[in-house]
């Protein structure tokens, strides 16, 4: 007779610390600062695997891949995938935006400072150059996610072009050292509920102690908040499920309902590499997608499949042009939008990246930069929606991507 355990499902165990965590720094922000090492360790903790989870995976499941002769024909399609998501997510935004107008007479007076953004402002040609590292050491210390993914995707085709005596000893080094990657990340992981609550009760700790209260900063930019808000939801609850179902020709509802887990984490965390492990671990045991998919279009996902930032973005840039008083010219627009696409390919999965990418789009759109400071006040909460749906949009990359590769799933 085995003996039963009632142990709480972890994405209710993080729903449950999310709002005690927001009750907490809503009513006692002074005392947030005795509990905000606790979320610091958890997000320190998740980026110390970061790295070696990205470069190990996707050299395993470069070379995997890459064996069976497929790596072309799954790399077009992830990549392809991920190109329409991003569109379809940047149109949408444009449609709302244009139709809603949310900077049409808005308030300008509410503006915060922006600093260090031209600096930060690369053009998309210096992104691009950037991406083949000069020094790998340097680019794995300083987590620069494209040049990583980019040395990990040669390393791990080229695995595949050497004896198969080496072949085979570099494969069995690389499958341990991501195996025990995975143990340590899965330590890291029972800790997200008391990190979660942590990083929450900081969060709403801080609009408290600067005076603005969550529906204050949403009323003075009400119709600009609600238009990105709509779009991601739309986003999120209607081209994504689509595309799962028909594309993917498998069950959305139970695929999201499969995802609760690194979905809450990325809307608490703002971070979608730091649910990155998260997202890996409910992917496969969830939803049944196999490693080699997994380890491919994930990391990838998490560093240029950007659906939320793009429409962020998109909204954010129009609205600016609509509070200044500027007509884009058709010309304007579709530089917007496609500006949108290859700014959110460069968005590197960290907090509060999508403000950066922003100015390139500004510039390339002919925008002031000092536009940013509208939008700064709401930018924190939106960021916490927008991650999620780079999160989601990732795991029904990988969902649509496995079974177009036959595989079989719980979904």
């Amino acid at each position: 007779m085995s003996k039963s355990k009632t142990i709480i499902p972890l994405h209710w165990q993080i729903f449950i610390m999310l709002f005690a965590g927001g009750l907490f720094g809503f009513y006692f922000p002074a005392a947030t600062r005795y509990t905000n090492w606790v979320g610091d360790v958890f997000l320190r903790s998740l980026n110390m695997v970061i790295v070696p989870l990205i470069l190990f995976s996707i050299s395993t499941g470069v070379a995997s891949v890459g064996s069976s002769g497929s790596l072309g024909r799954l790399g077009l399609k992830t990549m392809g995938y991920y190109i329409f998501s991003t569109l379809a997510a940047i149109v949408t935004g444009f449609l709302l935006v244009t139709t809603i107008k949310p900077g049409t007479g808005a308030e300008l007076g509410f503006k915060a400072p922006v600093e260090g953004i031209e600096a930060a402002a690369d053009s998309f040609g210096q992104t691009l150059i950037k991406i083949v590292p000069t020094n790998i050491v340097e680019a794995l210390a300083q987590g620069q996610m494209l040049s990583i993914i980019f040395f990990a995707v040669l390393f791990g085709f080229f695995i595949t072009k050497v004896g198969e005596d080496h072949r085979n000893n570099l494969m069995n080094v690389l499958n341990a050292a991501l195996e025990v990657i995975m143990k340590i990340t899965l330590f890291i992981i029972k800790f997200t509920p008391l990190g979660i609550f942590s990083i929450t009760a900081k969060v709403i700790a801080h609009q408290v102690e600067i005076g603005n209260s969550i529906g204050e900063v949403v009323t003075r930019l009400g119709l600009y908040f609600i238009t990105v808000l709509a779009g991601l939801l739309f986003h999120a609850f209607v081209t994504l499920p689509l595309s799962v179902k028909i594309l993917g020709k498998a069950n959305p509802v139970k695929h999201f309902r499969n995802m609760a887990t690194p979905l809450l984490t990325a809307f608490s965390t703002s971070s979608s590499n730091a649910t990155l492990p998260l997202t890996m671990e409910a992917v496969e045991d969830n939803d049944g997608v196999s490693n080699r998919i997994a380890s491919f279009t994930l990391p990838l996902g998490a560093t240029i499949n950007m659906n939320g930032t793009a429409l962020y973005e998109c909204v954010a840039v129009i609205f600016i042009a609509q509070a200044y008083g500027i007509d884009l010219s058709l010309g304007q627009q579709i530089v917007v939008i496609f500006t949108a696409l290859l700014a959110a390919i460069g968005s590197a999965g960290i907090p509060m990246a999508g403000l950066v990418m922003m100015a390139v789009v500004l510039k390339a759109a002919g925008l002031p930069l000092e536009g940013i400071g509208l939008v700064l006040a709401v930018d924190r909460i939106l960021d916490m929606f927008r991650t999620a749906i780079n999160v989601y949009g990732d795991t029904c990359a990988a969902v649509i991507i496995a079974k177009s590769e036959g595989e079989k799933l719980n979904v």
